[in-house]
């Protein structure tokens, strides 16, 4: 059952009720639902349909594409040398169709790109030079490795380039799609419970796959990560090394990044990691950044030279937090909720997923129209300027020349706006005027999963973002 994903199933649908060849790029993270949401929505019917395989050489490529092109109807041929002869077969498995519309779908492309191969050279022969001139061809290329995507496909600088009718980067799910997809699967599940899972689980839908319903939340995660033999055990390592050839090294970036939540320099990331200083380091931050599993991000008022790198994955800070070193109690999660370590790391994982639905609080602040930039900020104290230290991990820059300073504060019940809480948002944003010089209104908001009780400390809160307005 496809949930969510309605603006890119109607990409594909005008794709395939087109009058010409039309040739479409899907990519995103590892798990995403990229194949998932092909099959689906096509419910299976295809001209030609092959995924490459992961590891295996030109020749274990070559082999396992005549196998799907002999179950397509093609036999009596030689086995190809190269892809040029690979995709001749390919022609003709169209040509012999009997669908009006001829739909070839191609996923994990990049494992079918081997090291010297002529793979990227044959699809662009290919579609430049017999499907694109047809009008009967719906071409779906689909890959998890999104550097490889991204630069051999979308940003192609050869002869794909600005061929693609349609890309559509798949983004994790939202919140709101989130408690689509357990309803859909009949698990009930309050929205508070759907939001610790997003902290653990992020929006990939192959992990939401694995809740069974009937169980508590904290019993699923006790069966999908900490028992004996759990469903995604081992997970970490696969997805590292199903991107990379030499997962070593991003590895390295990871587990650095995960040590400061705040995010690092890349001269911080070089000291860290041991990596040397060199384009290739580049190359690595781009690539992570690409597949989703990092951000790079400005603070306020700092130049580009200035970014800083910050882990934005979720299962991968679940893992460092909890699973790096896995516990031996298999009813670890049942069994800590109210530890210290599980509180702590939840007041993180909510600023996170604060961040991944920037979206979400524009429109409850009712700017959703408005044009905005998102930063984080922070300043070191300095007695000269007056300044006592801060830390905020999202501003919202405003074209009505109004900042909004967002302070996440995760609790389990209505949040008490002490005077503790009052004097450090009263300094923050004091820091913020006086660091930066702004000439605009500055609006503290705070965000917490159910509101703030009433009380005499709320005067100079200008807005309060629940839970419930995050699932919008």
């Amino acid at each position: 059952m496809l949930v969510g994903r309605e603006n890119e199933r109607k990409m594909l649908k005008e794709a395939y009720e087109a009058d010409e060849s039309k040739f479409v790029a899907i990519y995103g993270r590892r798990r995403i639902g990229k194949t998932y949401l092909v099959r689906e929505t096509f419910e299976n019917h295809f001209t030609f349909q092959h995924s490459g395989y992961f590891g295996g050489k030109l020749s274990d490529e070559l082999f396992e594409f005549c196998i799907s092109i002999r179950q397509y109807g093609l036999d009596g041929f030689e086995q190809p040398k190269n892809w040029l002869e690979a995709f001749e077969l390919l022609k003709r498995v169209i040509m012999n169709s009997p669908d009006k519309r001829k739909v070839v779908f191609l996923d994990e492309l990049s494992w079918m790109d081997t090291r010297g191969s002529d793979f990227v050279m044959a699809l662009e022969g290919f579609w430049n030079g017999w499907a694109s001139a047809r009008k009967d061809v719906l071409l779906i290329v689909c890959g998890s490795v999104t550097s490889w995507m991204i630069s051999k496909i979308v940003h192609n600088k050869g002869g794909l380039y600005n061929r693609l009718s349609f890309r559509i980067n798949l983004e994790p799910f939202t919140l709101k799609e989130c408690e689509e997809y357990v309803n859909a699967k009949n698990i009930i599940m309050n929205r508070y419970s759907i939001l610790q899972c997003y902290m653990i689980m992020g929006g990939v839908p192959y992990y939401w796959s694995f809740l069974e319903k009937g169980l508590s939340l904290p019993q699923n995660i006790d069966r999908i990560f900490f028992a004996d033999n759990a469903l995604l055990d081992n997970e970490f390592e696969h997805i590292y090394s199903s991107l990379f050839h030499n997962p070593e090294p991003y590895i390295k970036i990871i587990s650095a990044l995960g040590k400061k939540k705040a995010g690092m320099t890349r001269e911080e990331i070089v000291k860290a990691s041991k990596l040397p200083e060199s384009g290739n380091l580049s190359k690595k931050l781009e690539e992570l950044e690409n597949c989703g599993f990092i951000r790079r991000y400005n603070s306020y008022g700092k130049k580009q030279k200035d970014s800083l790198y910050q882990l934005i994955d979720n299962f991968t800070l679940f893992y460092f937090k909890f699973l790096e070193k896995k516990p031996t109690d298999e009813h670890f999660w049942t069994n800590n909720q109210l530890s210290q370590a599980v509180k702590t790391w939840c007041g993180v994982a909510f600023e996170r997923v604060c961040l991944e639905h920037v979206s979400e609080i524009k429109n409850a602040l009712g700017i959703s129209g408005v044009s905005t930039n998102a930063y984080s900020w922070s300043c070191k104290k300095d007695n000269e300027k007056g300044l006592e230290g801060s830390q905020i991990d999202l501003i919202i820059e405003r074209r009505d020349q109004i900042i909004d300073l967002c302070e996440m504060k995760y609790s389990t019940k209505p949040f008490k706006v002490t005077l503790k809480v009052d004097t450090d948002i009263h300094r923050k944003t004091w820091d913020f005027i006086n660091a930066t010089g702004t000439h605009f209104a500055v609006h503290p908001i705070i965000l917490t999963p159910y509101g703030i009780t009433d009380d005499s400390y709320r005067g100079q809160i200008q807005a309060v973002i629940t839970a419930d307005d995050l699932f919008k």
